[in-house]
Parts: structure tokens; sequence; C-alpha cells
């Protein structure tokens, strides 16, 4: 039974930042690739960005250079790091496993955390 667990979201004012977490167990989690995604109200729950076992990482276009995600395999832990955050990031965002070849479809996804609220004041 893999579980993911996100913390770290919250309220903040456009142009902050946020760092969110997401912790995994009950399996290897070195062998996995994460990712974050995100739904807002109203809309289809989309891909933010991956980082595969071996460090390498894919963002989505909307928050190229404002986002940075990075995993610490001795923590068991994924992380998202938002700056310079705008309204319209806000949404719930979920922490995803796989394992296998990258992926920006939610139905790729194996494993996925009960979500955290991120929402951006103007």
């Amino acid at each position: 039974q893999v579980q993911l667990v996100e913390s770290g979201g919250g309220l903040v004012q456009a142009g902050g930042s946020l760092r969110l977490s997401c912790a995994v167990s009950g399996r290897t989690f070195s062998v996995f690739r994460m990712a974050w995604f995100r739904q807002a109200p109203g809309r289809e729950r989309e891909f933010v960005a991956a980082i595969s076992s071996g460090g390498a990482t894919y963002y989505a276009n909307s928050v190229q250079g404002r986002f940075t995600i990075s995993r610490d395999n001795a923590k068991n832990t994924v992380y998202l790091q938002m700056n310079s955050l705008k309204p319209e990031d806000t949404a719930v965002y979920y922490c995803a496993a796989k394992s296998g070849i990258h992926s920006t479809a939610p139905a790729q996804y194996n494993y996925w955390g009960q979500g955290t609220q991120v929402t951006v004041s103007s």
C-alpha cells in the first residue's frame, strides 16, 4: 500500500511563495517518478511538474521559471517550490507517483495524495 501525504498549502498574496511537500510511504520511494498536478474549480486536473528517479525535471509552460520540483530520496519526500505566485495558480495541488516513462497524463499515475489547497489572492 503506497501512501502520499501532501502538506504546505495555504493562502498567499500574488507575488509570494509557498513550498509544498509530499511524503511517500509503503514502497521504495527512489524507484518512483513523482509529479505534481493541480485542479481548479470547474477545470480538469492539469500537469504542473515531474521529476524522475534520477532527478530529471519537467514543467508545464505555465509554471516554467517560477516553480521548482525536487526530491529527497533519504526522506521519501518530493517538494514543489512555488515562487512569483499568481491568482491563476489557485487550485488544489496533488502529488502523484508512477513507475516507467515520463507522462503528463493524470491517468498514467498509479498513486495519489489527498490534495492541498493553494489560494493566491490578488
